[in-house]
């Protein structure tokens, strides 16, 4: 595993990844963890954030605190499901009286997506969606309603008034910086209302992305990709992922190097981002209570990238993912039963410019799902 890690470093320098600490909460459970890169992927260490309340005195009982489950549970029947269980009872401590200084993601639930905003990066942790043909507005059993579909004409970019403001990024941290205000969970999967595609716009929702090569191409025709799985599967789940991954000097170290945008500096700007899905169909016609779980990876460098370069030259294991980020992503139980997306339908992009496409809305056209 750790040599097809190192072997993307041909492709792009690696950076490390930083400390990072995530929550489980309402539909998205996610393991905390303390720093990490891929450059470890094959050890990492968890631990779970204390929160204030009642002081109790230490015990037996209380020194060792549970492992989170995952985000995605294997349910009674085998099939997949998102966990219900929300943030676990952590250890309290007379030390933490007064309150826990952190770090503390903030989970923001949205019309269409689910997010963990890191503090310290200003960028979020990782986003959660629930992609099918209904939530994209492209079901013939339950056709949307132009008067309520989102219009991205009409959505701007903004910053989360939800955030404390010490801790939130700014529209003048983009300002000249060189980068997109590159779309986590992109506003084509937001067609659902108005306000859904507004809450794509938060910079809650935003990572600092290169423009032309990676956000405004290849980066959208993985997003594109991702949309065309609901032809071929009921239900498609898409983590996205910023990643700060480690580069090897010539001194043969391993060190962490990475852009900060902003004055002052204030935005972290991601070495790569990850693509992580699990998609879900009836194993066949006769059998449609038996599903067939399909998952993959896809870790994309945050530079111009090829049109030409295959979708599959970037997949990863989705261990080595959780790894980097320090997330539990999916079950053991579903990993051992799950095929690779990439055997259960083409992982093949079309390259489409998306950005001369809203230029010249006569250029337009539909895409077919993968087969």
């Amino acid at each position: 595993m750790l040599s097809k890690l190192c072997s993307l470093r041909a492709r792009v320098i690696y950076l490390a990844m930083p400390s990072a600490t995530f929550i489980h909460a309402a539909c998205f459970a996610v393991g905390a963890v303390v720093g990490g890169g891929v450059v470890t992927a094959v050890s990492f260490h968890k631990r779970t954030i204390p929160v204030s309340g009642p002081t109790v005195a230490p015990s037996a009982s209380t020194a060792k605190a549970p492992l989170l489950p995952p985000v995605i549970e294997m349910g009674p029947n085998g099939d997949a499901r998102i966990s219900s269980i929300t943030a676990a009872t952590a250890l309290t401590s007379p030390v933490l009286k007064y309150g826990h200084p952190g770090p503390i993601p903030d989970l923001l639930v949205r019309k269409a997506y689910t997010a963990a905003y890191d503090r310290r990066l200003r960028h979020p942790a990782w986003t959660a969606e629930h992609l099918t043909l209904s939530s994209l507005g492209k079901s013939a059993l339950a056709p949307s309603s132009n008067d309520e579909a989102g219009d991205r004409s009409r959505s701007t970019f903004t910053e989360d008034a939800s955030l404390p403001v010490g801790f939130r990024a700014k529209l003048q941290d983009y300002f000249r910086s060189g980068y997109d205000r590159g779309h986590m969970v992109p506003a084509a999967d937001a067609k659902i209302s108005q306000e859904a595609m507004d809450e794509t716009f938060l910079l809650s929702n935003i990572a600092p992305q290169v423009g032309a090569g990676f956000n405004r191409h290849y980066w959208a025709y993985v997003e594109d990709w991702c949309r065309r799985l609901t032809g071929s599967f009921a239900d498609v789940y898409v983590f996205t992922i910023p990643l700060y991954l480690p580069h090897k000097d010539p001194d043969g170290k391993w060190r962490v190097n990475y852009e900060v945008i902003g004055s002052p500096p204030n935005v972290s700007v991601p070495t790569h981002f990850a693509k992580v899905v699990l998609a879900s169909r009836p194993s066949s016609p006769s059998r449609p209570d038996v599903p067939e779980i399909s998952t993959g990876a896809f870790v994309l460098p945050n530079t111009i990238i090829p049109d030409e370069a295959p979708l599959e030259s970037f997949v990863m294991p989705v261990e080595a993912v959780e790894r980097a980020a320090g997330l539990n992503l999916f079950s053991d139980a579903l990993k051992n039963s799950s095929k690779h997306i990439c055997k259960s339908t083409k992982c093949e992009v079309v390259v489409r410019r998306f950005d001369d496409a809203q230029k010249r809305p006569e250029v337009r056209r539909a895409i077919s799902a993968p087969k």
